[in-house]
């Protein structure tokens, strides 16, 4: 059971969570839907006080702590515009501050992923950017600002998710390049991050014909255990990315994919939405692999020392977390977000505007609920803000004497994105466009790209405007 690490449905730990932590289960993953805060990770924690508690707090984009009003922090792409590995550092340090509060252990974060197809539609603005160099010494100072607070980072998603056009969540990504791009272009953020002392990576759910042609990386031995513990050295935790995700789920039954991920190298099996009778249908297949011969006893064995390891290691860092609560570096993520805007002509607010949301869908990492929190930020500055959401295909809403504000998202990725900016321009030539992820050439009277989604990143664009 240790080498297991569920997620569960609900804002109350179940009863059989409880009961198989009792029973040595060695890993938690928490997100938005639990609710979480003390309460809930002091219960868990009754029942297994080693147990490795971890959840996917990147900043901007992807939160589970801050994802009603947004976070508090600009995620990687902002952090990579603005370039200040020390400001990076910060930000890490004060996510990792947050996480040593409710006495989490595991970060998975940061994504070290290098976002060379600009059509990827998964990492995106959670990456630290298009060049090796950038995402490696942005990753290094994520992790030591999480990591110098007392809790764990985890690099993901190796060997790198950054050159797919599909949504592993959805189906599974090939990764087209040869093994020397991949080394030269891939690799180099993760061994930035093990040569940091990185204590996870995360596997990613993607099919490398160069390493494996057959297997995704998740459950190939070549690409977790000869690259990454072999060539790459990296001998910390290693946990597989959600395995209910479609990439690897439409393969094999859950139980089969934790066996095959165990042989080929990973130490924890990450289950995102789980319940009872999977965790009982996983714990059953490895099981019968390990007396059947298939999964050897010792791979085992050693996995399950892995997750013990980490959690050994979380607990000799009580001095560094109770250093770092008393750390409070309050407007770093303000900070953050001013440095990483870019912006274009001159138009700014004076009076109340008409806020178009151009509604992309999110990836399914990202919480349903993640505001982009521009017409808030409007809304504090000027109360009779109003807004309408533009759907895909849909109708432009009538454009009156108010000013205009254009909200989109990866306009440089999405062409009716673009077509619904121009045919705006055309109209009102006076119109103000932000973009909160990967933007296109700048357009509009005034244009402001954010690089991502938080509450501080729509607080400095609407600043701005307001200037």
């Amino acid at each position: 059971m240790t080498v297991l690490h569920p997620g569960y449905e609900g804002t109350s730990v179940p009863d059989w969570l409880r009961r198989a932590l009792g029973e040595g289960l060695g890993g938690v993953v928490l997100f938005a839907r639990n609710a979480i805060d003390e309460r809930l990770v002091r219960s868990l924690r009754a029942e297994n006080p080693g147990t490795v508690i971890a959840i996917d707090e990147e900043g901007g984009t992807v939160t589970r702590l801050e994802v009603l009003a947004g976070s508090s922090f600009p995620g990687n792409r902002a952090l990579g515009v603005a370039d200040d590995v020390d400001l990076t550092r910060r930000v890490g340090r004060q996510i990792g501050r947050m996480l040593a509060d409710l006495d989490i252990t595991l970060n998975y974060a940061p994504s070290a992923d290098v976002n060379s197809n600009p059509a990827n539609p998964v990492i995106g603005v959670r990456s630290f950017g298009p060049a090796p160099d950038l995402v490696a010494r942005h990753t290094v100072a994520y992790v030591n600002g999480v990591q110098g607070a007392g809790v764990a980072a985890c690099a993901k998603h190796f060997p790198g998710h950054g050159d797919t056009v599909t949504d592993s969540h959805l189906a599974l990504p090939t990764v087209h390049v040869s093994r020397d791009v991949l080394v030269e272009r891939d690799l180099p953020p993760f061994r930035a991050a093990i040569g940091a002392g990185v204590r996870a990576i995360m596997s990613g759910h993607l099919l490398i014909p160069a390493l494996d042609p057959e297997l995704p990386a998740t459950l190939s031995r070549t690409v977790m255990t000869e690259l990454l513990r072999g060539e790459l050295g990296f001998d910390g935790m290693l946990v597989t990315d959600a395995i209910e995700m479609r990439a690897v789920a439409a393969m094999f039954a859950p139980g089969e994919i934790a066996v095959r991920a165990l042989n080929a190298g990973a130490d924890a099996i990450c289950v995102g939405v789980c319940a009872e009778e999977t965790v009982r249908e996983i714990r059953d297949a490895i099981v019968a692999a390990v007396r059947s011969g298939v999964l050897p006893e010792e791979r085992l064995a050693e996995a399950a020392a892995r997750v013990r390891a980490l959690s050994e290691w979380y607990a000799a860092q009580s001095a560094l977390r109770e250093k770092a609560r008393a750390d409070l570096d309050e407007g770093v993520g303000l900070e953050a977000a001013r440095a990483a805007l870019t912006t274009a002509g001159t138009a700014t607010l004076d009076r109340a505007p008409l806020v178009v949301e151009v509604n992309t869908r999110f990836n399914k990492a990202v919480e349903s609920a993640t505001p982009t929190g521009i017409t808030a930020a409007l809304t504090a500055l000027f109360p009779d803000t109003a807004r309408v959401q533009l759907e895909p295909e849909g109708e432009l809403p009538e454009l009156d004497h108010r000013p205009v504000v254009l909200v989109v998202h990866d306009a440089a990725r999405h062409a009716w994105v673009r077509e619904a900016v121009a045919g705006v321009v055309a109209t009102r030539p006076d119109v103000i466009v932000v973009d909160t992820g990967i933007p296109a050439a700048p357009s509009g009277a005034a244009h402001v790209a954010t690089h991502g989604i938080s509450r501080v990143s729509a607080q400095a664009a609407a600043e701005w405007l307001t200037r």
